[in-house]
């Protein structure tokens, strides 16, 4: 049976031989709190102490106590308990046996006094609604190749407005089908997640719809994957009615697929869509209702889409040529657009900080002018479903006359970022598209690392917050445009 601290019996259940089965005990939610609530009392029908089945119980659904009492002569005899240490100790659970009867115990000051000491071990704001995230990496990839990953899923995290209480990264020799890693590994990641008062978990590498449900299944915290946490960023900072439906439309084809199983798994996953209903005939009214809010959302991208064509037609009628800044998420793409156009696009120290295309005109010598549009920031194995909603708005890059690939030549990744954004260029079939590679922060670079990095790319070197370094860029993007043999010196601040 389940127990309450005020001694209120919440569940009887009856087991076999082989033992019980704990419903879902979702009015006791964990997380926040260091333990349940709830204490388990069961019997075992020999004089047999507490196995592993109940200690692996005991951790992973932080039961308050569990307690066997075995039966002699259809009596009880002796009583075995276990409960849970505070994280630090050396033990992560106590074991105690005694005779059933001579069992003497104050629970409720015992177990206040032992959360009590939990809590000072978990260090947890209750006024902080924030989630508070494990981040997980796992897989055959060389370890430092998930340690560069394992920095930018913190980006993520950190976009996503998430603690990150810890990092944990397993390198596999072969992936685990069903759960991604062992399930010992797993359970020993779900108990330090507890202990440490975690309510997510997040993973680096994309799950099937078979793993997350497999994993939801194991443990009762959120858990989503890099591609969920991007589309979460997404959904949190598109503005425009353009970018809103391409993400909504991006989380409905990413939902669909794990749209199945019964029970709350399923509302474990973040968004949840689907997972409250309490049988098979409400998942599949869901599935009904998502296939036809996609049929909905894909036929008013196709609008959308028809007003892009005519604004882009009317902007080659005036016949002004287009420039499109391109590059990694947060490369500084939206302060460069501000700074060239004096214009006031939100700019933030965060990856994907705007979604939303933003045009402004530019103005050079010899009344000339251009278009300059800040797009989306790259980012490498960008969710498929994000892929295919954004391509619509990516192609509009096909329109453009120049683009400028600006790079944070700060990020000790940035070669691996230009290169996902090569890739991603030549899955949109712009990789022969003209270009000039911009290397943008050099204010927090040295002179040195400057000087050796723009001859290998034939780049230019920028710092966006200072206008005084943007000459080279701006004679390059002349030359380019209006095939200019005689450089244009700028002699005063570029204006819009």
């Amino acid at each position: 049976m389940l127990a309450t601290r005020d001694g209120n019996i919440t569940h009887v259940i009856v087991g076999d031989a082989n033992g019980i089965f704990i419903p879902e005990l979702e009015n006791y939610a964990i997380g926040r709190k260091a333990l349940r609530g709830l204490r388990l009392i069961h019997t075992h029908l020999k004089d047999e102490p507490l196995n592993n089945e109940d200690i692996t119980d005991l951790a992973l659904l932080r039961f308050d106590m569990i307690a066997a009492i075995s039966i002699k002569d259809g009596l009880p005899y002796n009583i075995y308990t276990a409960y849970l240490m505070p994280a630090g100790f050396e033990k992560k659970y106590e074991i105690t046996n005694s005779n059933f009867y001579r069992f003497d115990l104050n629970f409720r000051d015992f177990i206040n006094s032992l959360e009590e000491e939990m809590d000072r071990s978990r260090v947890i704001d209750q006024k902080d609604k924030r989630e508070r995230a494990i981040l997980v990496s796992a897989s055959t990839k060389p370890k430092y190749e998930m340690e560069e990953s394992m920095d930018e899923l913190q980006e993520l995290a950190q976009s996503s407005d998430i603690v990150v209480l810890n990092t944990i990264i397993q390198r596999l020799k072969e992936i685990n089908p069903k759960l991604l890693l062992g399930e010992g590994k797993l359970k020993e990641i779900i108990i330090n997640a507890m202990d440490n008062g975690a309510t997510l978990l997040v993973f680096d590498q994309d799950l099937t719809p078979s793993q997350m449900r497999a994993i939801a299944e194991t443990t009762e915290l959120k858990v989503i994957d890099r591609s969920q946490l991007i589309l979460d960023i997404f959904a949190r900072r598109a503005y425009s009615r353009d970018g809103k439906v391409q993400v909504e439309l991006a989380q409905l084809k990413y939902t669909l697929p794990r749209l199945t199983g019964k029970g709350s798994a399923m509302s474990r996953l973040m968004g949840g869509i689907g997972g409250r209903g309490p049988g098979e005939m409400k998942l599949e009214i869901d599935r009904r209702r998502i296939r036809d809010r996609i049929s909905r959302l894909e036929k008013e991208l196709k609008i959308l889409s028809e007003a892009r064509k005519q604004r882009k037609h009317k902007r080659l009628a005036v016949g002004i040529p287009i420039v499109s800044i391109i590059g990694y998420t947060n490369a500084g793409k939206s302060t460069l657009l501000n700074a060239l156009t004096n214009s006031t696009t939100f700019v933030e120290d965060k990856m994907f900080a705007t979604l939303d295309t933003a045009s402004r005109r530019l103005r050079f010598p010899k009344e000339r002018e251009v278009i300059i549009t800040d797009t989306v920031g790259f980012i490498r194995d960008l969710p498929k479903d994000l892929m295919t909603a954004f391509k619509s708005t990516l192609e509009e890059l096909a329109d453009a006359d120049l683009l400028i690939h600006l790079i944070d030549i700060a990020n000790p990744r940035f070669e691996q970022q230009i290169e996902s954004v090569e890739n991603i260029l030549d899955e949109l079939k712009l990789k022969d598209k003209q270009r000039i590679m911009v290397f943008n922060k050099t204010d927090k670079v040295s002179s040195d690392t400057i000087s050796n990095v723009l001859p290998r790319y034939d780049a230019v070197a920028v710092s966006a917050i200072n206008p005084g370094t943007f000459y080279p860029m701006l004679q390059s993007i002349e030359n380019h445009i209006w095939e200019s043999n005689n450089p244009t010196h700028f002699t005063e601040q570029v204006k819009a």
